[in-house]
C-alpha cells in the first residue's frame, strides 16, 4: 500500500506528459552532400595559400577596420538564434493526438448527457495533457541553446600587430589566432605553426586519443577525423602551442553545420505513438459508425428520437476506454522509475516504451563499450618473440618508468585520488609500472637523471640518460616500436644480449604487425650502456643507437565490465548491435571481436567509402555491415535512415556534439552521463554510469512496459466491446436499454479504474528477453489480444443477454431492478477478468496470486464501490440502482466464475499452447 501511495505522484506526473507524436522529417542527404562538395578544402592547401586567399598577414593579423567590414559581410562567429514557435502555435500542436480527440469526444458526450462531474474530470485530463505538453515542447527547444553555450569562449588573436584577448564571437575568417594549452579552439582554423600541438576532438569526431596537429598539406580525400592541419571550434588544446588562421566561423564551422542538422532534424514518432494513433483512429471511427447505426436503426424501427439519442450516447460511452490514457501514463511513469534504479534516466515518458521495441542498437565504442582510458594490456619481450625465454616484463616496465614524461601531481594522496598529468601513453605506462610494484620515487633517487630528450613527433621517441653508480650511465628509450627496433642492434634474452639478425628482426616485425592488426597502441622499449656524458640534446640524440631491444608494450582502451555479457543478451533478445565510431577501422574491428562480434574486415565500412555510395547502394549493403569506422555526424544520419527505412527501431548512443543530430533522429537517442550537455538535451535516455549494460536493462524494462500496456488495453477494450455489443444486441432484440450511460461510466471509471492501473505494477514475465523485438511492424493489438477481446466479449454477452432475457420473461423485476443486476454482473465480470489479464500468454493458475498486491487491493476497492453504488441512497439516486437480493448475488457471482473459466479455457486453447517451448 505504501508503494502504491508513493506511485500516486507518478500518476499526476504522467498526466503532465502529452501522449502525442512529433512530425518526422529527415535531413536531405543529397543536398547536404552537394553543399559539402562546394566548400573549400582548406586542409588540401598550404597555409601560405590559405593566408593569401583570406587576404591576411601572419605577422600583423587583420586591422580593426577590416574586422568590422568582414563582420558586416559575414556576421559574427556565433550560432544564430533559432526563431521559436509562437506560444499559440505550440499550444495548438498539443491537440494533434487521436487519444486527445477521444477524450474530448467522451467529455462532450458525457456533458450532453448531463453528467457534469464526469465531464469536468475528462476535460481536466485533456487540459493537463495539453498544458504540460506545451511545457515539454518549450523545454525541448533548449538543445540549440546548449550548443551555443559550448562555443562561448575567449580567443587570443593578432590584430594590428598586437596580441589581444577577444570574445570568440568577434572573430572573422582571416584572423590569426594563437593556441595555448587548456584553451578552447574559437573557430575552425588552418594550422600555420605547431609546437607539439595536440587537441582533444572526442566531442566532435568520437576519437578519444588527442590528435597531433601539423602544418603540412593533407590529401583532399582525408576524412574529418584525420585532418591534422585543421583545428575545430569547441575542441580543446591538450598539449603544445601553435598559430592558425581562421577559415570558418559560425554556421560554416563543423559545429555550426551540426547545429544546422540538429535544427532541421525532427524527432521520429515513437512506435507507441504510431500504434496508439492507429488504434485511437480506428476506435473513433468504430464509435461514430456504431452510434450512428444504432441511432438511425432505432429511429427507422419506430423508436423515439430522444430514446435513441440516449441509446447512442450510452453506446459511445461504452465504447470509449476512458481509463486508457491515465493507465498508460502510470505504466510509463513506473517504467521510468524502474529504469532510473538501474542507472538510466529516461527524459521523455513515451521513450520508456520505445526501448522495448528496439531492434537495432547503434553504439559508440569509446566510453560506452570501453572505459576511454588507455591501459597496458600486454608486454612481449624480445626473448619471447624469438622463443628463447619467458622474458622479464619488469625490466620493460622499468624502462617506461625511466623514459617517461608523465608525473603524479598529488603523490601524497591515495592511488584512487591521484591526478596523473602528461600524454595518455605516458600516463598509462607510468601507472602500469607502479601497479607492477615499481617505486618511481626510489628509482629516481637510486638512478638520478642526467639528461632527457623529450618526445618529438619527428624522432618518435623519448630518452632518459641515468646514472647507474660507479661512473656507469644507462640510456633508456621508449617510443614508436618500428623506430626503437630500427635503432637497435641487439635483443635482450634474459640478462644476456644477442645480435639482431635479419631473421630475428623479421620475426619481431611479424609480431608487431599482429599486435597492430588487433587495434592496439604499441610502444617499443630499449636501452644501452654509455660512457660519454651528453652535454646537450643533440649529443644525447647521437647516443640513441646500437640499442639493446627489450620488447613491446601493448596498450588498449579496455572494455567495460559486463559489456560482452550484455551484448550476448542483446543477441538472444533478437536485437542487433552495431558499432559506429570515429576510431580507426583496426581499433574498431578489434573491439568488436572482443565483445563477441563474429566478423571479418569486409563487415567494416569507413566513412570515406560511404561517401562514394548513393543511398540506394548503401541500403543494399547495410545488412552486411556491423562496424562503422572513421564516421562523421552526416554518416550516422545515413545509417539511421537506412535502418529506419527497413522498419527497424533504432537506438543510438553518443556523447559528443557530433552525435546530437543522430541522437535526435534515432527512435531512441541515448546519451552518456559523462557526455556533453548538447547530447543530453536531445536524447531520450541518459546512461548515468555510461555502461552499455544499462541499455540492456532499459530495453528489458521497456519490454515489460509494452507487455503491461497490452494487458491494460486488452482489459479495457474487452469491457468496452462487451458493453457495446450488449447494448446493440438488446436493441436489435427489441429489449429495453440493459444499462444506463451513468452506470457504464461508473463501471469504466470507478470499477475498471484501479484494476487497469494495478496492471501497471505487474512484474516482468520470465521469458521477456528471449523474445524477438517488434520494431514498427507488429500492431499494438496482437493476435492473442484480438482473440481474448473477441471471445471474452462474445462469451460475456451471451451470458448477460441470457440473463437479461430470463429476467424480463421469468421474473417480476421492474426495469430498475433488472438494470441493477446487469450493472452488478458487468462489474463483477470485469473485476474477475482483471486477474486473467495479468498474463496474455499464461493461465491464471500459473501466476503467483500475491505477486501483484495492488491488484488485490484494486479488486477489494472495486467490490466496495459496487456495494456503495447499490446500497447507498445517494448513489442509488444518481445511478438509478436498487439493492440486490441474495439470489441476485448468486446469479452475478456465478456468471463471473463461469466467465472466468471460459476465458482461461480460451487462453489455453488458442494462446498458451502456442508459446510452449
Amino acid at each position: 500500500m505504501e508503494t502504491f501511495l508513493r506511485a500516486a505522484p507518478l500518476v499526476v506526473a504522467g498526466l503532465l506528459t502529452p501522449l502525442m507524436g512529433m512530425l518526422s522529417i529527415s535531413t536531405d542527404w543529397n543536398n547536404f552532400k552537394k553543399k559539402m562538395q562546394k566548400e573549400i578544402l582548406w586542409h588540401n592547401r598550404s597555409w601560405e595559400e590559405v593566408v593569401k586567399k583570406l587576404d591576411s598577414n601572419i605577422e600583423q593579423g587583420l586591422s580593426g577596420e577590416e574586422v568590422k567590414i568582414r563582420q558586416e559581410k559575414w556576421g559574427k562567429n556565433i550560432l544564430p538564434q533559432e526563431k521559436p514557435f509562437s506560444n499559440l502555435k505550440l499550444l495548438g500542436e498539443q491537440f494533434k493526438s487521436p487519444l486527445i480527440y477521444i477524450l474530448a469526444l467522451a467529455g462532450i458526450i458525457v456533458l450532453a448527457f448531463g453528467q457534469f462531474t464526469d465531464a469536468i474530470v475528462i476535460f481536466g485530463a485533456v487540459f493537463l495533457n495539453t498544458i504540460v505538453g506545451y511545457l515539454q515542447e518549450k523545454k525541448a527547444s533548449k538543445a540549440l541553446s546548449a550548443l551555443k553555450k559550448v562555443v562561448t569562449i575567449q580567443a587570443y588573436v593578432l590584430r594590428d600587430g598586437n596580441t589581444k584577448i577577444v570574445d570568440s564571437a568577434a572573430l572573422v575568417s582571416g584572423d590569426i589566432i594563437l593556441l595555448k594549452v587548456g584553451s578552447k579552439v574559437p573557430a575552425d582554423s588552418r594550422i600555420i605553426t605547431a609546437e607539439n600541438l595536440k587537441t582533444n576532438e572526442m566531442a566532435l569526431t568520437g576519437e578519444w586519443l588527442p590528435a597531433r596537429k601539423v602544418a603540412n598539406v593533407i590529401d583532399k580525400e582525408i576524412p574529418l577525423a584525420d585532418r591534422d592541419n585543421i583545428v575545430f571550434m569547441g575542441t580543446i588544446v591538450e598539449e603544445g602551442s601553435g598559430k592558425a588562421v581562421v577559415v570558418a566561423t559560425g554556421l560554416k564551422t563543423q559545429i555550426g553545420q551540426i547545429a544546422q542538422i540538429v535544427k532541421e532534424t525532427k524527432e521520429e514518432k515513437t512506435p507507441l505513438q504510431k500504434k496508439l494513433s492507429r488504434l485511437a483512429s480506428i476506435t473513433a471511427v468504430i464509435i461514430v459508425i456504431a452510434s450512428l447505426a444504432i441511432f438511425v436503426g432505432g429511429v427507422i424501427a419506430g423508436r423515439s428520437l430522444l430514446e435513441m439519442f440516449m441509446v447512442a450516447v450510452a453506446v459511445s460511452v461504452a465504447a470509449i476506454p476512458e481509463g486508457l490514457p491515465i493507465a498508460m501514463t502510470v505504466i510509463l511513469a513506473l517504467g521510468m522509475q524502474r529504469i532510473l534504479k538501474r542507472k538510466g534516466l529516461v527524459r521523455k515518458l513515451l521513450a520508456a516504451e520505445t526501448l522495448g521495441s528496439t531492434s537495432i542498437i547503434a553504439t559508440d565504442k569509446t566510453l560506452t563499450l570501453t572505459e576511454g582510458k588507455m591501459r597496458v594490456s600486454d608486454i612481449i619481450t624480445g626473448g619471447e618473440m624469438l622463443d628463447q625465454t619467458q622474458g622479464d616484463h619488469v625490466s620493460a616496465l622499468r624502462i617506461t618508468a625511466f623514459a617517461n614524461e608523465a608525473f603524479i601531481e598529488n603523490p601524497e594522496e591515495t592511488m584512487k585520488k591521484w591526478q596523473v598529468r602528461g600524454r595518455a601513453t605516458d600516463k598509462a605506462l607510468l601507472l602500469a609500472a607502479i601497479e607492477a610494484g615499481i617505486n618511481k620515487k626510489k628509482l629516481d633517487e637510486q638512478f638520478p637523471q642526467i639528461a632527457e630528450l623529450p618526445f618529438d613527433a619527428n624522432r618518435k621517441y623519448l630518452a632518459s640518460l641515468r646514472s647507474a653508480g660507479k661512473g656507469r650511465q644507462v640510456l633508456y628509450l621508449s617510443g614508436a616500436p618500428e623506430r626503437v627496433l630500427a635503432l637497435s642492434q641487439f635483443v635482450a634474452i634474459g640478462k644476456k644480449k644477442r645480435k639482431l639478425t635479419a631473421r630475428s628482426r623479421k620475426k619481431i616485425e611479424t609480431t608487431l604487425e599482429e599486435l597492430t592488426r588487433k587495434g592496439l597502441r604499441i610502444v617499443g622499449v630499449g636501452y644501452r650502456n654509455v660512457r660519454t656524458q651528453a652535454s646537450s640534446a643533440a649529443a644525447l640524440e647521437s647516443l640513441c643507437n646500437d640499442l639493446i631491444f627489450v620488447g613491446f608494450i601493448a596498450l588498449r582502451d579496455p572494455l567495460r565490465k559486463g559489456v560482452k555479457e550484455a551484448m550476448e543478451i542483446c543477441r538472444r533478445a533478437g536485437m542487433r548491435p552495431i558499432i559506429i565510431t570515429g576510431d580507426h577501422r583496426l581499433t574498431a574491428l578489434s573491439v568488436a571481436r572482443e565483445v563477441g562480434f563474429d566478423i571479418q574486415e569486409k563487415h567494416v565500412l569507413e566513412g570515406k567509402d560511404m561517401d562514394q555510395m548513393t543511398d540506394k547502394e548503401f541500403a543494399e549493403i547495410v545488412d552486411d555491415i556491423h562496424v562503422y569506422a572513421r564516421m562523421e555526424p552526416r554518416h550516422k544520419m545515413r545509417i539511421i535512415d537506412a535502418w529506419q527505412d527497413r522498419g527497424e527501431v533504432v537506438a543510438m548512443t553518443g556523447d559528443g556534439i557530433n552525435d546530437a543530430p543522430a541522437l535526435k533522429k534515432a527512435d531512441i537517442g541515448i546519451a552518456l552521463g559523462s557526455g556533453t550537455e548538447v547530447a543530453k538535451e536531445v536524447s531520450d535516455l541518459v546512461l548515468l554510469d555510461d555502461n552499455f549494460d544499462v541499455i540492456v536493462a532499459a530495453v528489458e524494462e521497456g519490454r515489460s512496459i509494452i507487455d503491461n500496456i497490452r494487458k491494460v488495453i486488452t482489459y479495457l477494450l474487452s469491457n468496452s466491446f462487451t458493453e457495446t455489443i450488449l447494448i446493440g444486441a438488446s436493441l436489435f432484440l427489441g429489449l429495453p436499454l440493459p444499462i444506463t450511460a451513468a452506470q457504464i461510466l461508473w463501471i469504466n471509471i470507478i470499477e475498471d479504474g484501479l484494476p487497469d492501473i494495478a496492471l501497471a505494477f505487474e512484474p516482468k514475465e520470465k521469458d521477456i528477453m528471449k523474445r524477438k523485438p517488434e520494431g514498427h511492424k507488429i500492431s499494438l493489438l496482437t493476435r492473442e489480444m484480438k482473440t481474448l477481446i473477441f471471445i471474452i466479449g462474445i462469451v460475456t454477452d451471451i451470458l448477460l443477454l441470457g440473463l437479461l432475457i430470463w429476467l424480463f420473461k421469468y421474473t417480476d423485476y421492474d426495469i430498475a431492478h433488472i438494470r441493477s443486476v446487469i450493472f452488478a454482473a458487468l462489474a463483477v465480470n470485469s473485476l474477475f477478468y482483471a486477474f486473467s489479464c495479468r498474463s496474455l500468454r499464461r493461465n491464471i493458475w500459473k501466476i503467483n496470486p500475491f505477486s501483484n498486491k495492488f491488484l488485490i487491493f484494486a479488486w477489494i476497492f472495486g467490490i466496495a464501490m459496487l456495494l456503495i453504488a447499490l446500497y447507498v441512497p445517494l448513489f442509488q439516486t444518481l445511478l438509478k440502482t436498487v439493492p440486490l437480493t441474495i439470489f441476485d448475488w448468486q446469479l452475478v457471482v456465478g456468471l463471473g466464475i463461469v466467465g472466468l473459466v471460459l476465458v482461461e479455457a480460451t487462453k489455453f486453447l488458442f494462446i498458451v499452447r502456442k508459446f510452449k517451448p
